[in-house]
């Protein structure tokens, strides 16, 4: 058994005509002596989300000098994915510093939401001129 189901649940009526069918197969799995597992949690973030951040990474790190520093995409995503979550800052196995960050991919919708307003802010401070449409989010 390797089939895996996942179903959004969108709203009362539609959600419980979902899990009634997720039921129909999994009851028949559970029958046969397999044993499952059921997970329900918040809507990940979306592809559009997810293309929305990498074009405002990418217009921050065009535009922005950091402390004389040009970071690139992936340490602007890393820079504002701590500030987002006050994660905490190790040190490095071989000197440095390591932030112990969060994986955008496992945030929710409105995690990411709240990431793209925080860039927002932090772009209107430094003076960048977005050019992904905030319509691209949705």
């Amino acid at each position: 058994m390797t089939e895996r189901i996942t179903l959004p649940l969108i709203n009362p009526v539609q959600g419980h005509q979902a899990i009634e069918a997720a039921w129909r197969h999994a009851k028949a799995w559970l029958m046969a002596g397999h044993r499952l597992t059921l997970e329900v949690r918040p809507e990940k973030r979306s592809d559009a989300q997810n293309r929305r951040l990498w074009a405002m990474l990418s217009d921050i790190s065009a535009q922005v000098d950091w402390y004389g520093n040009k970071l690139s995409d992936e340490e602007w995503k890393d820079v504002f994915t701590a500030a987002l979550k006050r994660q905490k800052v190790v040190p490095g196995l071989d000197g440095g510093f390591v932030v112990c960050g969060q994986r955008t991919s496992r945030m929710t919708k409105a995690e990411m939401a709240e990431l793209h307003e925080l860039m927002e802010a932090f772009g209107a401070q430094q003076g960048v001129q977005f050019t992904a449409p905030e319509w691209m989010a949705e």
